[in-house]
């Protein structure tokens, strides 16, 4: 039967203090400021520009993600200005080369003394009594001339250039510098869409959220691949709120609520101008038989190959362009150093920017040009292309080349394409036929940017600044007990709601054993929800949602019966602890320490041991390479463990349950046929009970896994039976492990008298050369994998593994729960052996599913498992 919202559950919701624990997830920037008076604010920012200095300065650490021209140097100098009068030192703005002058004009104009250094000694050869505002370029604090710990503010301007210092250690590196500044603010552009890194690192650098823990929060990974990361669908409406917390996207006056006026954009004029590539050079297939067209150059090799070959191409077609008017100030952007020697060659006089040119003359050539003195700049965006103001004189660029470089091509657009630009904005693109690839994808990147930019701005339209508005929304995605649904059937009852909120209904020693799989700390997230266990911010974070569930497990069991709970080892990569290797986080016995502060006696341990090659393509840190470089930093393959808990009998004398699980022993047959208990001394047949065969195998520290587990309708999309067919063949069909056979061999030893009573004769044993001890995982489908990101789970429980543990420590007739039901594998195990099942599950999906099985169940029909496509194939 099917209840929905029924009101007995929500007269017994959980006290206020565990939601208030789940409400305090939500995700919001922390605050680290100081009220701002707006009458403190310079009068000479207009619109716009002091909401989001008070925002800022107000917040502490924030972002502030502005268009171009919406005057951002003059937004940080107040920010900075105003968080140094209170926390009083210094305050720094770092800079890009080239953007000196703008500062220093805002800063006149708005009367702040600010002085250029770009060492520690000039800082420190100033005035003592002057604390003030320091301006720097990046290179300096890079270089290590300029140390931040002398300033308490500071503020990063155009701080994606970052990117460009020659890879993420760098960056990461740099960020270190500023950790604990008690202020401290970063100003750029909008990020291109898909940048999370870029957004993550913005938020790190703030210390709004670690890299690691956003990843974890708002993004789901492949586990097959561990340098992949894409936003998990549910959770990108989440992200994005998130994301304008602590970071406001500002694309014109009027998504704060005020007048466009003199705000108008340009019109941009974008011609495009293929040239012919030379097919003289197309090059051959693999196979040696030549090419007759040169292909589309997509790749990052093919492009540079076919940028040298069509130079001179470009450059007749550049110069074509330049003559339509030949005294233009105009903007030649490159990406090659022979590009720009030819472009010298063919202009004398033309002014250069080049990464070996002196620092100083570089700054000289881009004032003198942002001024109107020098008719024509020649760089490249990497270098100029960020924080550069010339569209007081310039209107037109012309791209010598095009390159995949999203961010450098659209920075260098909007140093003409600004707002208070009076002249609409030429841009003249030139690409060669093989070159058609490229200039489709940076038309999708652009499309896809502005689509983005327009939907944070619908985001701080609706919310704010800061988010005032979205707190409901975010809490609309909590669980309070009130709309729980309850399916049940022919022994079992399964609810979806909050575990918590579901254990706590429970009757008190209502349980004869608890079998589950717990999220593993904050490695995945399930559902939406808040109340998922998966979201949390680190392992204290998990444990502390765990200490809710824990107590109301132990009053639910039986006194004397047993927990036991499925859990893995986790991963810490270099990164998260700055050792630059990968370490293990003991979750396991963090697990066993927190179940037995909360009153269960623990009992020991199966181990079910994993395949290290499949482990590595997950995590890549048991790698053969790797190994041959240097023995010293690799761990070992990662167990699975099955933790075992007894909640203590009532009657502490003895150490028996109160309800004893007996397990009879094998009724046997005598030579004559007469049915007797069992005897060492008779020979016999076994019969039906418990033997001690099966024991040896079933009290052994480590446990063997067929793998089989409930088969989703994933695993069959798409796929032929005679596909299905090869690939189990090819995943090691030939040493499938069947845990009932290997007890059959060893009963048929114990009925001849020769399975010794004083050691196992016949222990599970390893299959795989590469893993010591029992190596158990069968490498097939994996569940997370062939689910297309539904299951979600490392390692769901198999079939044999939770048959096991219900058989050695439950009876007949037994309430088996699991709180974390996925799939509902543990109480459809329970109902087929006898038992009566229980669980509860938050995700919506996985209930269902686990539902439908559940319900086969009922109808005498098969549930069809991951080993039934091995049937499947053979029938093909």
């Amino acid at each position: 039967m099917r209840h929905v919202s029924a009101s007995h559950l929500a007269s017994t919701a959980m006290p206020a203090d565990y939601l208030d624990f789940v409400r305090a997830k939500v995700a919001a920037a922390p605050v680290f400021g100081v009220p701002v008076d707006p009458a403190d604010i310079s009068p000479i920012l207009i619109r716009h520009q002091p909401a989001i200095v008070r925002w800022a300065v107000e917040g502490g650490r924030r972002a502030i993600f502005a268009k171009f021209g919406l005057g951002k140097s003059v937004m940080q100098l107040e920010c900075v200005r105003l968080s140094r009068r209170h926390h009083g030192g210094r305050g720094l703005i770092v800079a890009p080369l080239g953007v000196r002058l703008e500062f220093m004009r805002d800063a006149a104009m708005l009367d702040i003394d600010l002085r250029f250094v770009r060492s520690s000694a000039e800082v420190s050869l100033t005035d003592p009594a002057w604390g003030g505002l320091y301006l720097t370029n990046y290179e300096s604090v890079r270089d290590g001339k300029l140390d931040p710990k002398l300033f308490t503010v500071a503020s990063l301007d155009e701080a994606d250039c970052l990117r460009g210092f020659g890879g993420s250690k760098t960056f990461r590196e740099f960020m270190k510098l500023f950790d604990g500044m008690p202020s401290k603010f970063v100003a750029t552009a909008t990020p291109s869409p898909n940048e999370y890194i870029e957004i993550l690192a913005y938020a790190a650098f703030l210390e709004v959220m670690d890299v690691g823990q956003a990843k974890t929060r708002f993004f789901k990974r492949n586990s097959e691949k561990a340098d992949q990361l894409t936003i998990d669908p549910h959770k990108e409406a989440e992200f994005w709120l998130w994301v304008n917390s602590w970071s406001c996207f500002v694309q014109r006056p009027s998504d704060l609520g005020f007048s466009d006026e003199g705000y108008d954009l340009p019109p941009l004029d974008v011609r495009w101008h293929e040239v012919a590539s030379d097919h003289r050079a197309a090059g051959e297939e693999k196979s040696g038989q030549g090419r007759l067209l040169k292909a589309d150059a997509i790749g990052i090799v093919e492009a540079s190959r076919e940028k040298r070959d069509s130079l001179d191409a470009r450059m007749a077609k550049m110069m074509a362009l330049r003559a339509e008017d030949p005294a233009a100030h105009r903007l030649l952007w490159h990406d090659l150093e022979r590009e720009r020697e030819a472009i010298e060659a063919a202009i004398p006089g033309v002014a250069s920017i080049y990464g070996s040119l002196d620092l100083d003359t570089r700054e000289r050539r881009i004032a003198a040009f942002s001024n109107g003195e020098i008719p024509e700049l020649a760089a490249k965006p990497v270098l100029a292309g960020a924080g550069c103001n010339f569209q007081r004189h310039c209107a037109w660029a012309i791209f010598l080349g095009i390159g995949f470089k999203f961010r450098d091509f659209i920075q260098a657009i909007h140093r003409i394409q600004r707002f208070l630009q009076t002249k609409t904005v030429r841009i003249d693109l030139i690409f060669t036929e093989a070159e058609r690839a490229v200039r489709r994808e940076l038309e999708r990147k652009w499309k896809d940017h502005d689509a983005q930019a327009e939907r944070m701005s619908d985001i701080i339209r609706e919310f704010g600044l800061g988010l005032p508005g979205a707190a409901d929304t975010l809490i609309r995605t909590i669980r309070d007990g009130t709309a729980a649904t309850v399916e049940s059937g022919d022994g079992w009852r399964v609810v979806n709601d909050d575990t918590v909120l579901e254990t706590r209904r429970m009757a008190t020693d209502s349980v004869g054993l608890i079998v589950t799989s717990i999220p593993f700390s904050t490695q995945y997230e399930y559902t939406p929800s808040y109340n998922d266990f998966g979201h949390t911010d680190d392992n204290a974070h998990f444990f502390r949602q765990l200490d809710y569930l824990t107590p109301e497990l132990l009053r639910v069991l039986r006194p004397g019966r047993v927990a036991a709970i499925h859990v893995k080892d986790r991963i810490r990569p270099g990164g998260m602890d700055g050792l630059g290797f990968q370490t293990v986080d003991p979750f396991h016995a963090q697990c066993i320490e927190h179940y037995k502060a909360h009153g269960f006696a623990y009992l020991g341990m199966h181990t079910v041991v994993t395949d290290v090659v499949r482990e590595n393509n997950q995590t890549y840190r048991l790698g053969w390479s790797e190994q041959c470089k240097d023995g010293t930093r690799q761990g070992c393959g990662m167990p699975e463990y099955v933790l075992l808990f007894r909640k203590p009998q009532t009657d502490r004398s003895r150490g028996y349950a109160d309800e004893p699980v007996l397990k009879p022993k094998p009724l046997c047959w005598t030579e004559d046929g007469a049915q007797v208990e069992w005897d060492d001394d008779l020979s016999m047949v076994i019969g039906s009970g418990y033997s001690r065969a099966r024991w040896q195998i079933d009290a052994a520290a480590y446990w063997r896994s067929s793998g089989d587990r409930l088969l989703t309708i994933e695993d069959l999309a798409g796929i032929p039976h005679d596909a299905i067919y090869r690939l189990f063949r090819a995943h090691n069909w030939a040493t499938l492990y069947d845990y009932e056979a290997h007890v059959r061999l060893t009963e048929e030893m114990e009925a001849r008298h020769a399975l010794p009573t004083d050691f196992a004769l016949m222990p599970v044993t390893s299959w795989h050369d590469d893993v010591w001890t029992d190596v158990a995982r069968m490498r097939t489908l994996n569940g997370d994998q062939a689910a297309k990101g539904r299951e979600m789970h490392l390692c769901p429980l198999q079939f044999d593994i939770v048959d096991r543990i219900i058989r050695m420590r439950s009876a007949p007739g037994d309430l088996v729960y699991d709180p974390f039901g996925g799939l509902m594998t543990v109480p459809l195990r329970a109902v087929k052996m006898g038992r009566r099942g229980a669980a509860a599950e938050l995700n919506p999906g996985y209930f269902a599913d686990g539902v439908k099985h559940l319900r086969e169940c009922d109808a005498g029909r098969a549930t069809a498992s991951l080993f039934d496509l091995l049937d499947m194939g053979e029938a093909a």
